[in-house]
C-alpha cells in the first residue's frame, strides 16, 4: 500500500480527528506539518492539496483527499484489517452514518463555537466574548440532552462499540474539558461516562506521558513552534493541560519542548507516536 501521508498541524482540531483515527487503525504516516502561522495553507504546495486553504489533506499515492472526517472515513475503511474496528455492518453501519451527521451538523458547530472562544482567543491575545460563550452553551445543551437520552441505550453513540461518530467528538470535546463549559458533561450522568470513556483511550494518548505522543497535548508544543516560547507555560498555569495531572507534569513538559526546541524536526517528532 501506498505511503500515507497527512499535511497538516496538531494546532487543528480537524488534523487531530485524523490524527486520532490513523492511531486508533495502528496506520503507519508521516505527518507533514503545515505551519498555520506563517498561513502556509493558503499558499502552494498546500492550496492544491485543499483548494479551501484549509487542514488537513491526506496523500495516498495518486489519491489525494482533504475533510477531516472524509479522510477518516477513508482511514476506517481502507484500513478495515488492522487497528481498532471502528464500522459495523448492515444496520449498525446505518446508525454510525447517522450519528456521525449529528456530530458534524448538531455537536460541532457550537462545540466549535465554545473552543474558540474560550481557548484560541485567549492565547491569540483576543477577548472572549461571554455573551455568546452563555447563548452556544444553552445550544449546546440541548444537544447534549439528546446524546444523555441516547445513551441510556447504549455504551456509545451507534451502540456498544466505539466507533467513528464518537472519535470525531474528540478533538472539541477535550479542548471543551479545560474551560467553564466542562460543566455541560459534567451535569449528564451518561455524557460525563461516555467522555471519560473516549477521552481515555490509549490511541488519544491520555495516559501516555512516558512512551507516545498524545494528540492532543502535541498540538501545545506546536503553539511554542508557531507562536512563541510562553503559550504552553501559560496553558499549563491555565489548566487547559487536564489529562497529565501530577507534580511531574510540567518537568515533562519542559524536557519535551527542549527537545524540539534543540533542533528536533517536527516531521520526526510526530511521524510516529514513539518518541
Amino acid at each position: 500500500m501506498a505511503p500515507f501521508k497527512l499535511h497538516g498541524s496538531v494546532l487543528s482540531t480537524n488534523t487531530q480527528r485524523v490524527l486520532a483515527t490513523l492511531y486508533e487503525k495502528d496506520v503507519e504516516f508521516e505527518l507533514v506539518n503545515v505551519n498555520l502561522g506563517a498561513g502556509e495553507q493558503k499558499k502552494e504546495p498546500h492550496i492544491s492539496l485543499n483548494p479551501f486553504g484549509l487542514v488537513p489533506a491526506a496523500v495516498i499515492g495518486d489519491l489525494k483527499l482533504f475533510e477531516s472526517r472524509a479522510i477518516s472515513q477513508y482511514v476506517a475503511h481502507q484500513y478495515s484489517s488492522q487497528g481498532t474496528h471502528l464500522g459495523a455492518a448492515g444496520n449498525g453501519y446505518a446508525i454510525i452514518l447517522v450519528w456521525q451527521e449529528v456530530e458534524s451538523h448538531q455537536f460541532d458547530p457550537s462545540a466549535s463555537k465554545l473552543v474558540w472562544e474560550q481557548v484560541f482567543k485567549p492565547v491569540f491575545g483576543l477577548q472572549t466574548d461571554a455573551a455568546l460563550v452563555a447563548e452556544t452553551e444553552v445550544t449546546l445543551g440541548k444537544v447534549l440532552d439528546v446524546y444523555e437520552a441516547r445513551l441510556s441505550h447504549s455504551k456509545y453513540l451507534a451502540g456498544d462499540s466505539f466507533t467513528l461518530a464518537d472519535l470525531h467528538h474528540l478533538p472539541n470535546i477535550q479542548a471543551l474539558l479545560g474551560t467553564p463549559s466542562k460543566k455541560l458533561f459534567d451535569s449528564r450522568p451518561r455524557v460525563c461516562a461516555w467522555v471519560a470513556r473516549i477521552t481515555g483511550r490509549p490511541a488519544w494518548g491520555k495516559e501516555q506521558l512516558g512512551g507516545e505522543v498524545p494528540v492532543w497535548f502535541s498540538k501545545y508544543l506546536y503553539f511554542d513552534l508557531v507562536f512563541g516560547l510562553s503559550v504552553s507555560k501559560t496553558l499549563l498555569s491555565s489548566g487547559h493541560l487536564l489529562f497529565w495531572p501530577g507534580p511531574d507534569m510540567e518537568e515533562a513538559f519542559g524536557s519535551m519542548l527542549a527537545i524540539l526546541v534543540a533542533g528536533v524536526k517536527r516531521e520526526q517528532v510526530v511521524q510516529r507516536r514513539r518518541w
